[in-house]
């Protein structure tokens, strides 16, 4: 497929301080792509470097095959081709919802401002609003608005900085699936900087984990979930809890609970200690099971319980539960572990930096 966007061993520090080190990526040509992390990760300053806001100190970024940004210099931002969505949204509240979609079109006869303004507005789910003004919309309406507004001029990439994060939870998640469809039916390439997990898998078609500064691994949401590259990224996505274990043959794990038959995402050899990343699903509960271990804690998620269990070795692991089955703290409970896709690493080094506590992802 064609690239619309490349990053080569990209640098950027700030005094003294490394924020990106070595960041190399690609973007083939309508995808959406989003460099998650935590905050002080990297990502919006990656953001900022292909927008033309910063400039590199090492490296290179083309779009369309155009270097754009280099150590020496670049193409500046209006120059780019590139659409922005802001975290505020960054309206004008002089302007109507139409006029702010026209901003950036202001080269183009009336007819065709208004006939572009007209087709967006109708995209977004918006048409009726279009003499209406700024603080007259709810919060989702205001950021359909500024994404019409990015996508007038049909820019070769769209980037879009945290874009959600003034939103309550449910309506996150909604107009997240609601802007990837428009995006896709628009045929526009993007990439989202995020923190929050929910939002890079229900958008993007590819995601780059981001750590100190570095591209920890850039794979598919399934990928990230199910085959991490290493310790920080099973860490950072999902839930999930590492237990001690021992390599007993090619398809199976010894560990606290029991030996693990199934497939290693990763080869070990025979003999090899090992950490084996358990998640919620993972521990299925059952009454009949011999095999019991005790309630720590309990989170309820209304259709299901997010139960945190002691098992007999000490180590802990967590369970997610139909709701039903609605047990006290303390109590004994038997489980079956159902594993198929064994996620381990070869145990270099002790557990150093995982919390005692599983911690809930953002």
């Amino acid at each position: 497929m064609e690239t619309v966007l490349e990053l080569r061993n990209i640098a950027k520090s700030f005094d003294t301080k490394k924020v990106i080190q070595d960041l190399s990526l690609a973007l083939n040509k309508g995808h959406i792509g989003c460099l998650l992390g935590p905050s002080g990760c990297g990502k919006t300053t990656a953001l900022r470097i292909i927008a033309g806001f910063e400039t590199p100190d090492a490296g290179e970024v083309t779009i369309n095959n155009r270097i754009v940004s280099k150590v020496n210099g670049g193409l500046p931002p209006e120059k780019r081709r590139i659409g922005m969505v802001f975290q505020d949204y960054a309206l004008f509240p002089h302007l109507s919802v139409k006029a702010n979609i026209q901003f950036g079109l202001k080269r183009l006869p009336e007819a065709e401002r208004t006939k572009i303004a007209d087709e967006l507005l109708e995209l977004v789910g918006l048409k009726d609003c279009g003499n209406s003004f700024p603080h007259e919309l709810s919060g989702g309406q205001q950021q359909r608005i500024a994404l019409a507004r990015a996508l007038a001029p049909r820019p070769d990439l769209l980037l879009m900085d945290e874009p959600f994060s003034n939103l309550d939870v449910t309506l996150r998640e909604r107009l997240s699936m609601e802007v990837r469809d428009i995006l896709r039916n628009y045929g526009i390439s993007a990439v989202l900087v995020t923190h929050n997990q929910y939002e890079a898998f229900a958008m993007a078609d590819i995601i780059g984990v981001m750590h100190g500064g570095k591209l920890a691994q850039w794979d598919t949401a399934y990928n990230l979930y199910h085959r991490p590259a290493s310790r920080i990224v099973a860490d950072f996505i999902g839930e999930g809890v590492l237990l001690s274990g021992r390599v007993t043959g090619e398809t199976q794990v010894d560990t606290a609970l029991g030996t693990l038959m199934g497939r290693f995402t990763y080869p070990c050899r025979n003999g090899c200690p090992a950490h084996v990343l358990i998640r919620p699903e993972d521990i299925v509960h059952n009454h009949e099971s011999s095999y019991t271990a005790r309630i720590l804690k309990k989170n309820f998620r209304g259709a299901s319980i997010l139960y945190t269990l002691q098992l007999p070795s000490n180590e802990k692991v967590l369970a997610l539960v139909p709701s039903h089955h609605n047990h006290r703290v303390g109590q004994d409970i038997g489980i079956v572990p159902e594993v198929d896709d064994i996620i381990l690493f070869e145990q270099k080094s002790p557990l150093a930096g995982w919390p005692v506590e599983p911690v809930e992802p953002v």
